[in-house]
């Protein structure tokens, strides 16, 4: 078994504890890293090998029963996964597999009672440790349940595929191992109950009293746990209606999602011993899989790197902010405001042209609020406090106190630039000009002004309550106090922010245009929209191309493909048929499908081309503009265009975001001469 040198180990600690009402003492084993809860328990070969030791030693003590719980807020997440790319050979990877198989099992066939008292956040395979357990308790402070494996490229690998859907039910078991990975969701503790994951459910703050006075009770008798009895005739039917749902969603670009869907449909006549040796080899398959790999590197983009961005001045620099000045008070600027509001709890003043765009913005904020409340994701005494720190004004010298000030106005540079020109006459000097442009350059907008290095790009991403990416952008006169603030309100706003270098429309957009732009020359080459909408299918890319076009909308893409055309001709080609889509204001989908009326629009030249051809010209021009921005400095590395893809555009972990697919496939070496990452950084195959 291969060992992880960096392995944080999880101690497994035996304590016995006298329960009321039992002669013999009960055995707790306490899963404990020794660090605070901002380092979760997890299990390395070391921290398996543990828990072994305290399986062990418990059964010895011949207890009532034996029962495993977690440190504070936190009871297992599950594999180490820094261990994972020290695997390199298939041996390890099965290794690993039946390593924990063969530990969790203990509890599984434990003569004695074993009971999982989950007291904090369970994820992958420290679920999979309670399902062996023969009941489980669940802490109403229970942060996060599920088993997310499938989004990081893997499969539950640790009997997950195979107790839970005999547990709870085909139904059950393919929403929390297939879909809340795929959409990013995890169980809370209430619903973990209601679908049987849990067998009861206690106040956090008598969790362990309770939850050992619970176990007593079925110990000896007085609680029974009743479970459902599992439909098996709708097994093959739910199997079958996951996997129309999963080659719609993902066009098969996504192995682990199908051998999930195979072990799912495995569990329901497969014995649970060979049901679980299935587990390890398709485990040791993904892991040693480029999709797996990547996603273990997009991974850790997300949980390391997003949280460390490079290039940010001290942050003893920041200055501090008391208020937020709001330039607009349409659905972005209130968006915005929401968002300020929330995070801040700063007064938040929004101001418009008239006084009913500036009340409509206001009214916004406040049914958002009133939302939350109803919906028990806020309580009243905070919404009475944000009710009372939100405002509206057409009076400009409202914002004479405000330390920071965002405008989100119409993408027009002489309109914003006109703005700051006023609001500079306002404010203090110290004051904050932050832009939520998505392609013009900060630079410009500074120009003229009297304090150009007070203004910064914060771009935000639609909708800003949901996409966590914030590119921050320095001009080239932006100041260090200037960008440490604005880091620093990024990270007060729970997003996470990367450095962008001033640039014609950043990172994100930049990336999205350029494969909007290789696909309508395609389209007026003469390539049906309906073949050029699949042709990025094998990517399994979030949206095909013109549904994306749909959501942005047809002129909010045109306006940014004009901003590149002009400063980058040769890359980025108007399309004549982009702009009749334009100029017709017609929607591109109607009720999912293409609008046949924009398709009566499009003039048809006489070569198009096939899906597979659209699809390499897209990413032969993703692998030449990545190029280009990296040598122009856009951004510090190629990581950081890949965290920008994967939190601002809903690139998949499975890709690495990008330049780990384009390294693989060939094509960053094809069209410019070398890979993007230096071999190990994604561990892809050449």
């Amino acid at each position: 078994m291969i060992e992880n040198p960096n392995e944080v180990v999880t101690k497994a600690i035996v304590r016995l504890v006298q329960v009321p009402g039992l002669d013999q003492p009960a055995a707790l084993i306490t899963l404990d890293n020794g660090l605070d809860y901002k380092k979760p328990n997890s299990f390395g070969p070391a921290g398996l090998k543990s828990l072994d030791e305290a399986i062990t030693a418990a059964t010895e003590a011949n207890p009532a029963f034996i029962a495993l719980t977690g440190k504070p807020y936190i009871f297992c997440v599950g594999a180490d996964i820094t261990g994972m790319p020290l695997i390199n050979s298939r041996e390890q990877a099965v290794a690993l597999g039946e390593l924990g198989h063969r530990v969790f099992a203990r509890l599984k066939n434990s003569e004695i009672p074993t009971f999982a008292f989950v007291n904090g956040a369970a994820l992958g395979g420290g679920l999979e440790v309670a399902l062996h357990c023969h009941y489980r308790t669940v802490s109403t402070g229970a942060a996060a349940l599920g088993l997310p494996e499938v989004a990081i490229g893997l499969i539950p690998g640790w009997g997950g595929s195979q107790i839970l859907p005999n547990l709870i039910g085909a139904p059950g078991a393919a929403q929390i191992i297939l879909q809340n990975p795929l959409t990013q969701k995890v169980l809370r503790p209430k619903q973990a109950k209601e679908m049987g994951v849990a067998d009861a459910l206690f106040e956090a703050a008598d969790f362990l009293e309770d939850s050992l006075a619970w176990a007593a009770g079925v110990v000896k008798g007085d609680v029974t746990v009743e479970r459902p009895e599992i439909d098996r005739d709708m097994w093959d039917a739910v199997l079958f209606f996951a996997k129309q749902q999963l080659d719609e969603k993902l066009h098969g670009a996504v192995p682990s999602a199908n051998k999930a869907l195979e072990l799912l449909a495995l569990a329901k006549e497969a014995s649970f011993e060979d049901g679980t040796a299935a587990e390890t080899e398709a485990l040791a398959d993904l892991i040693m899989g480029d999709e797996a790999r990547a996603s273990l590197y997009s991974f850790d983009l997300v949980q390391r790197r997003a949280k460390r961005p490079v290039g940010v001045p001290d942050k003893s620099l920041a200055r501090k902010v008391t208020k937020v000045g709001i330039v607009g008070a349409g659905l972005m600027a209130s968006q915005l405001a929401l968002l300020f509001l929330r995070r801040l709890q700063v007064p938040v003043v929004l101001t418009d042209l008239d006084q009913t765009r500036v009340d409509k913005g206001v009214a916004y904020v406040t049914e958002q609020i009133d939302k939350l409340v109803a919906k028990r994701r806020m309580d009243e005494g905070t919404a009475a406090k944000l009710r009372g720190l939100i405002s509206g004004s057409v009076d400009k010298s409202v914002f004479a106190d405000a330390d920071f000030v965002i405008e989100a106005v119409f993408e027009n540079l002489e309109l914003k630039k006109q703005i700051w020109a006023e609001f500079e006459k306002i404010v203090s000097p110290e004051a904050i000009l932050a832009t939520n442009t998505s392609s013009l350059s900060i630079t410009d907008m500074a120009a003229g002004l009297e304090h150009p290095e007070r203004v910064v790009g914060f771009h935000f991403f639609n909708p800003v309550a949901v996409l966590p990416l914030l590119e921050i952008i320095r001009g080239e006169q932006t100041d260090d106090a200037t960008l440490a603030t604005a880091f620093e309100v990024g990270k007060t706003l729970k997003k996470s922010s990367v450095l962008v270098k001033d640039a014609p429309a950043f990172v994100v957009n930049r990336l999205l245009t350029r494969v909007t732009s290789e696909i309508f020359q395609a389209v007026d080459a003469g390539t049906p929209l309906d073949v050029v909408n699949v042709a990025m299918d094998p990517l399994g890319l979030p949206m095909r191309p013109i549904a994306l076009l749909q959501l942005v909308g047809p002129a909010v893409a045109y306006h940014v493909g004009e901003t590149l055309h002009r400063a980058f001709p040769e890359r980025y080609v108007e399309s004549p048929n982009l702009k009749k889509i334009v100029d017709a204001g017609l929607p591109v989908m109607v009720d999912d499908e293409i609008n046949p009326e924009v398709v009566k629009l499009l003039e048809t030249g006489s070569a198009p081309l096939t899906a597979d051809e659209v699809r390499q010209k897209a990413l032969d021009g993703l692998a030449e503009e990545i190029r280009l921005m990296l040598d122009e400095g856009v951004v510090a590395e190629a990581q950081d265009i890949d965290l920008c893809m994967i939190l601002g555009a809903g690139y998949p972990f499975h890709l690495g975001g990008v330049t780990p697919y384009l390294d693989r496939s060939g094509t960053a070496e094809r069209v410019t001469g070398q890979r993007f990452l230096p071999d190990g950084v994604a561990n892809v195959r050449r």
